[in-house]
């Protein structure tokens, strides 16, 4: 079937058009944390950057990172159409990631980054404990990240 749209009117269309998160990837992180008992975390918190669950009261705001909206060096695959586009655009990701995290720390946030494909085969081998470990240390900690900062952690200056 053709289009019904011109190309300026589609663009203008698919531009207007806003995400609601990775529903599925989120749902699954979150029968993760129901089935090892942690509590204490909400989805969908009034929280600046948006993050997918938040534990309020610790100050931990952790994110699950689809592999392609924001760059996952091993599964994000560069669509060859309108290359230009999509590399301003994933680049634009990564660089609100680390504005988010800077942000969120120094409003004294902790920041936990989970890749989506590290989720999907943490549970598929039932290896969760990797992913809740992370989580575990930094609901435990009293100060900043307990590790040295990773990916789209780093604030620049």
């Amino acid at each position: 079937m053709t289009d019904v749209f011109d190309k300026a009117k589609r663009s203008q269309v698919m531009s207007r058009i806003r995400g609601h998160g990775n529903k599925a990837t989120e749902l699954l992180l979150a029968s993760v944390f129901r089935r090892h008992a942690i509590k204490g975390w909400r989805r969908n918190q009034p929280v600046f950057g948006k993050p997918d669950f938040t534990f309020r009261t610790q100050k931990l705001a952790v994110f699950v990172d689809g592999c392609f909206w924001h760059g996952c060096p091993r599964h994000c695959k560069m669509p060859s159409g309108n290359a230009a586009f999509w590399r301003k655009k994933l680049h634009g990701n990564k660089a609100r990631d680390r504005i988010v995290n800077c942000t969120l720390r120094q409003r004294g946030w902790k920041v936990v980054r989970i890749w989506e494909c590290t989720l999907e085969k943490a549970v598929k081998e039932r290896r969760e404990e990797q992913i809740l470990r992370r989580i575990r240390s930094r609901l435990q900690s009293r100060e900043g990240p307990v590790s040295k900062p990773t990916r789209a952690q780093q604030c620049e200056g």
